[in-house]
């Protein structure tokens, strides 16, 4: 099984990826033999919604590895920082640039330095999955005052943290094995 996640920081000095580095350490510890990889959108120079790639090698060559990351993967975990109270653009940006993912499950990790953990880009990120995605994992992980949460490794500094992301972890997995067994 492949699961990637997408990282939307838009920063080149992301504090969600953080977030990300956990997510990634935290599945090797539970699907051992399974991939998992982190996807930067930041990362690619994506030109603005010109075109969509199919993994056919039509793609740019600077993006042929990013295409084929993306149609190998068996499930995502879309994980975005709020901007300005949404998902932010170069996230969009990636996606716009694929065609609809069915039957690929697909979870949300939203996070912000307020209280509420980028809620509102959650909110909306349920819309783009439901059209682009099809399937969504019922529990969203939204990580409040995220600067506290993990150090620069991706190390959770808050334990009590761990139930949210247990529950998240759970449900997720849940959601993929299910789609993807034979």
């Amino acid at each position: 099984m492949i699961i990637s996640i997408l990282a939307g920081s838009q920063s080149s000095k992301s504090i969600s990826i953080r977030i990300a580095k956990f997510l990634k350490n935290h599945l090797h510890q539970i699907l051992l033999e399974d991939e998992i990889n982190i996807i930067e959108a930041n990362k690619f120079e994506i030109p603005m919604d010109i075109a969509t790639y199919k993994n056919d090698g039509s793609a740019p060559e600077h993006l042929k590895e990013l295409v084929d990351d993306i149609y190998r993967t068996d499930g995502f975990i879309l994980l975005t920082p709020e901007y300005n109270g949404s998902y932010t653009p170069v996230l969009k940006n990636l996606l716009n640039h694929f065609p609809k993912m069915h039957r690929k499950p697909c979870a949300i990790v939203s996070a912000s330095d307020g209280a509420l953990g980028g809620m509102r880009a959650a909110q909306q990120l349920q819309l783009l999955i439901g059209a682009h995605f099809g399937l969504m994992s019922p529990y969203m992980m939204v990580v409040p005052h995220m600067h506290t949460k993990f150090d620069e490794e991706g190390v959770l500094l808050d334990p009590k943290f761990q139930l949210a992301i247990d529950k998240f972890t759970e449900e997720f997995l849940w959601l993929l094995k299910t789609v993807t067994r034979p």
